[in-house]
């Protein structure tokens, strides 16, 4: 077999994975609700730029950390967010898992 031809069924197979399609729909649910949408948005943005900060090394902003935070003990009181941060970190996991086995599979060569 090609290893083209694995990596799509590979593609095919994570698309059949309960945590994606689990995520999908969750995804969706959220995106046609304007005001967890919006909520969301801002808690991405946040979560976003204290990682940058943090690969960057630059000092992070404290303030910002606990208003992240905030944010997202705001969003997981609703049980429709929630479910979807659960999705989201198992949809996560399944892709860090693969990323892992295919990275221990070449490992003696990127060294």
């Amino acid at each position: 077999m090609n290893v083209y031809d694995t990596a799509n069924r590979l593609a095919y197979e994570i698309k059949e994975s309960n945590e994606y399609k689990d995520y999908k729909k969750l995804k969706k649910v959220v995106e046609e609700n304007s005001n967890l949408k919006e909520k969301l948005d801002q808690f991405e943005k946040m979560r976003y730029e204290i990682q940058v900060a943090s690969i960057k090394g630059t000092k992070q902003d404290n303030e910002e950390a606990k208003e992240m935070q905030k944010l997202y003990l705001e969003l997981i009181q609703d049980e429709t967010m929630k479910k979807y941060f659960d999705a989201e970190l198992k949809f996560n996991v399944l892709l860090t898992d693969i990323n892992k086995i295919i990275g221990d599979a070449v490992q003696d060569v990127i060294k």
